[in-house]
């Protein structure tokens, strides 16, 4: 009896070993690989990488902003390029839908939002809570560039950028502000003298190393690694922007010295002509947009901007400038389906093309085509009256947005030199 008691419990010994050998191993696989990242199991209910510094991060802010209501919105490129070459996935998730961190998750130093400035009712408590959250958090301001010059304001301070940091991830919040010609404007991050360099790593920043313009988003809401955020409803369209989005201001301060040296012309033909001419730049720019055409202000049009920040009321025409590779075969009647017909067509596509349109009022549009050889660029001119034909050489230069007649426009980043090249040195009383 005594044996068989012996046996009995040996085997039962050996079936509980078994058991708990087998439930060890099941639960390595389905609950600490999971967590571990090892063996990744990519069964139902399973959250991988979810417990990322960056996805928390960003969970945190999202509910910090939510909670706030303020309607921020990703900008952040590195994410926005992974979503847009997944864009159907991300537009059919659902929230909390998951089961795989696969965007907020990706290793980067930061996470791009912005917000539109005038859209942000409550900037103080936010910044407070933020702090009570346990984000440590940066603001940055600077003058309006807008009031530079006027003494009674050019001392205003608006937001530019807020930097947030939580564990070892970072938030740049981009704040972006409303502009004539319904675009969005961000400042340039400058790192004042009290500023901890070692706070994060500026230099990788993806915005405000220069002000920058950008056209008005529309946006979308989706969800993303099971977070509800807003993207621009163009993910493309926001990327290609980002490049190209650097931005220059008319000499505010210069211009208003320039008209208290030279009065400014306000007869009554002087206010027509700039009145026709702005609705010709806002035609053209109609015209060259659909087009698909890049174009940015030249010779008087570019010094009126540049030197008084308005167009030049006895200069008659609005020149613009257009890089011969983006000629289009049908510009001309594009122009001409917008109503203005073509005056003057002198050189060849291969050589000092120039087109000049008919406005309305006897105000004329110009169009200056541009040809790049190894160190410098040129374009043709030709006297309408003798056909004598000129070469204008311009040093090499890149384009930046501005503002002038309540339109984002391009002009040439090198402006000082780009003007000089067309007028000399000294271009006040022209």
């Amino acid at each position: 009896m005594s044996r068989i008691n012996k046996n009995v419990i040996l085997a039962l010994l050996t079936l509980t070993s078994s058991a708990f050998l087998l439930f060890q191993l099941y639960y390595y696989k389905h609950y600490l690989s999971a967590k571990n990242g090892a063996g990744l199991s990519k069964s139902k209910g399973s959250r991988i990488g979810f417990d990322g510094t960056q996805w928390r991060t960003v969970k945190k802010f999202i509910m910090l902003t939510s909670s706030q209501n303020v309607p921020v919105f990703l900008i952040d490129p590195l994410i926005l390029e992974l979503i847009n070459k997944n864009f159907e996935q991300v537009k059919n998730a659902s929230h909390g839908s998951a089961s795989e961190c696969k965007f907020f998750c990706v290793p980067r130093d930061f996470t791009a939002f912005a917000l539109q400035y005038h859209l942000w009712k409550n900037e103080e408590s936010w910044f407070r809570i933020a702090e009570n959250m346990g984000f440590q958090c940066l603001k940055f301001e600077s003058k309006d560039p807008r009031l530079d010059g006027i003494d009674s304001l050019s001392g205003t301070e608006i937001p530019l950028h807020y930097i947030c940091t939580l564990a070892s991830h970072a938030v740049h919040l981009v704040v972006f502000h409303e502009r004539s010609g319904n675009y969005l404007w961000h400042g340039h991050l400058r790192l004042k003298g009290h500023i901890d360099r070692k706070f994060v790593p500026f230099r990788k920043l993806q915005f405000g190393r220069y002000p920058g313009a950008f056209d008005r988003p529309e946006l979308q809401q989706v969800t993303i690694d099971g977070l509800e955020v807003l993207i621009p409803k163009d993910p493309m369209h926001f990327l290609e922007e980002i490049p190209h989005s650097r931005f220059i201001e008319c000499r505010y301060k210069e211009a208003r010295a320039f008209f208290q040296q030279y009065l400014d012309d306000n007869t009554v033909e002087a206010m027509a002509f700039r009145k026709s001419a702005k609705e010709l730049m806002q035609l053209a720019a109609k015209t060259l947009k659909k087009l698909g055409v890049r174009f940015w202000l030249s010779s008087g049009t570019c010094l009126g901007w540049y030197r008084q920040c308005g167009i030049i009321p006895y200069s008659k025409d609005v020149d613009l400038g257009i890089f011969i590779q983006d000629y289009k075969s049908d510009i001309i009647s594009a122009f001409q389906d917008a109503g203005l017909p073509l005056k003057h067509k002198f050189g060849k596509v291969e050589d000092s093309l120039e087109l000049s349109f008919q406005g309305k009022d006897d105000v004329k549009l110009d169009i200056f085509f541009f040809y790049e050889e190894t160190d410098y660029m040129w374009n043709g001119g030709t006297q309408a009256k003798t056909g004598k034909k000129f070469k204008y050489l311009f040093p090499k230069f890149t384009l930046c947005w501005t503002e002038f007649v309540d339109m984002k426009v391009r002009v040439p980043c090198e402006t000082i030199e780009y003007i000089e090249a067309n007028y000399g040195k000294n271009q006040q009383g022209m």
